[in-house]
């Protein structure tokens, strides 16, 4: 997994950001939280973690987005003695790929076999909800090569199959309730009989305002 600082003042508070599928830094740069600095994680072609790059950190920050949930929740398992003080997972779970608690299968193979130039820009139009979210969305999205996005999706479910569940337990669970990629019914199931706070949103899958709002409150 690629991990690039977006904010680096060699504090010692480190917001972390699990990003979804398919995603770089580049519609999150403009978010500039305050006292703190700030990694963005992506690109799960692999779940390597490197964590000599926040070792001097005494507090984390975890928040994880769609696919990020998941990719998060594994790397966090591996690494339980990080200095995580709060953690929120947004409009994603522990299951990526599950009948009632994830991504059909039938749908994640589905867009997974017919991922193209027209189709990514078909998920990206149901992923923000609104055309005028969807137009913002495009001035800022990632310019990632299709095929490696496509790499990425296999990797995604070829690692889910061949993985034990974590049992890292977020603190607080934001579910939109317009989520038309994670649907909100299979987030209410995944997080049942969790230890876990759950807020529903009125909000697409991706909602600007949504990130601008749980980040800009890290404190």
């Amino acid at each position: 997994m690629k991990q690039t600082f977006i904010i680096r003042n060699n504090g010692k508070h480190l917001l972390l950001f699990f990003a979804g599928w398919g995603m770089d830094e580049t519609p999150f740069r403009h978010i500039h939280p305050a006292e703190c600095d700030w990694m963005i994680c992506y690109d799960y072609r692999s779940l390597e973690f490197d964590t000599t790059l926040i070792q001097a950190y005494s507090k984390i920050s975890l928040i994880a987005w769609s696919m990020g949930v998941w990719a998060a929740s594994q790397v966090m398992k591996q690494y339980p003695s990080l200095p995580v003080s709060q953690s929120t997972a947004i409009n994603g779970t522990l299951y990526p790929i599950h009948e009632t608690k994830g991504i059909t299968p039938s749908v994640f193979e589905g867009t997974l076999q017919g991922l193209n130039a027209q189709t990514l820009l078909k998920f990206q139009r149901r992923m923000c909800g609104s055309a005028a979210d969807y137009k913002a969305f495009q001035t800022i999205a990632p310019k990632r090569p299709v095929e490696e996005l496509k790499e990425e999706l296999a990797a995604i479910r070829q690692q889910y199959l061949s993985s034990l569940p974590s049992e890292f337990v977020w603190q607080t669970a934001i579910i939109g309730d317009n989520d038309r990629i994670f649907l909100p019914d299979h987030q209410e199931q995944a997080w049942r009989n969790k230890a876990v706070s759950l807020l529903h949103v009125e909000a697409a899958h991706y909602q600007q305002e949504l990130f601008n709002e749980v980040i800009m409150n890290i404190k």
